[in-house]
């Protein structure tokens, strides 16, 4: 999108000679440039202006099926735009996403560093329409991401609560079977203050234990370093793809082994890209 963006500014600049003749102006060398970035620029704003509006005017209280599609679509495109803006290059090791099948639904796990943490996984796995769970504080806190979860099939839970956290795990399940979206999951609960992996709340599993989908186990690395960077200089974020967890490799565990099993995989996967 971004190149897309760069190629229609430049593209803009002739047929604005047409009618003024820029370039045969003394002062063109520098309002030919400046005009380009002028484009872009505007380009780029009335994008990001519309997305937000497109969210932002959204019905939180209907039903996720409506706009669906739409909704899902339009982020799909501005997630480059997005990466793009916050400075931010993406490297991903382990398994190739591309070898990963879009044709059925998936339970997505990842440690947790930064609120962009699904920005990412979202760029890198832009054909399985993940919808995230996410905490509840969420929809006081931040309206607007809240809105745009809702409309991309993310959940709301309260840890605080555990029947309300029981009916955020069963609605999971529900989309999962139901074949409507897969579903991201922060096992750890909360961001990690130091980057190294937390504690697994393993009752988050029984998402997988019940809809038997494959789990597709990631770690992230360097997402914290964004609110220091962004200013400044570009931020090499790394992700490990290290597995695809499929039912019958997990069948008759129960949450405790399942989260053992995942902690292992993410846990190796984080040691490789750590120090990178």
């Amino acid at each position: 999108m971004v190149y897309f963006y760069l190629v229609a500014a430049g593209a803009l600049l002739p047929i604005l000679n047409n009618f003024f003749e820029i370039f045969d102006k003394g002062y063109s060398w520098w309002l030919a440039p400046l005009l380009y970035i002028a484009f872009f620029l505007g380009f780029v704003i009335v994008h990001i202006g519309l997305l937000i509006l497109a969210f932002a005017v959204s019905n939180s209280k209907a039903p996720s099926e409506k706009g669906a599609k739409f909704y899902r679509f339009i982020l799909n495109w501005s997630l480059p735009l997005i990466v793009w803006l916050a400075k931010v290059k993406i490297k991903v090791s382990g398994i190739d996403p591309d070898e990963i099948p879009n044709d059925q639904r998936m339970l997505f796990v990842c440690n947790h560093q930064y609120d962009l943490d699904p920005v990412i996984l979202m760029s890198v796995f832009p054909h399985h329409d993940i919808g995230f769970i996410g905490k509840k504080d969420i929809i006081k806190k931040l309206p607007l991401i809240a809105k745009a979860m809702t409309k991309l099939y993310g959940l709301f839970i309260d840890r605080e609560n555990d029947r309300e956290a029981a009916k955020t795990i069963i609605e999971a399940i529900h989309i999962l079977k139901d074949g409507k979206a897969s579903i991201g999951l922060f096992p750890e609960g909360y961001t990690s203050k130091n980057g190294e992996l937390l504690p697994f709340r393993n009752g988050s599993f029984k998402i997988a234990l019940k809809s038997k989908v494959p789990i597709v186990v990631c770690a992230i690395n360097n997402t914290r370093a964004l609110p220091k960077n962004i200013a400044r200089k570009k931020t090499v974020i790394n992700l490990y793809i290290a597995d695809v967890i499929y039912p019958n490799e997990y069948e008759g565990m129960n949450t405790t082994e399942l989260g053992d099993m995942i902690f292992e995989k993410m846990e190796k996967g984080y040691t490789k890209i750590k120090y990178k």
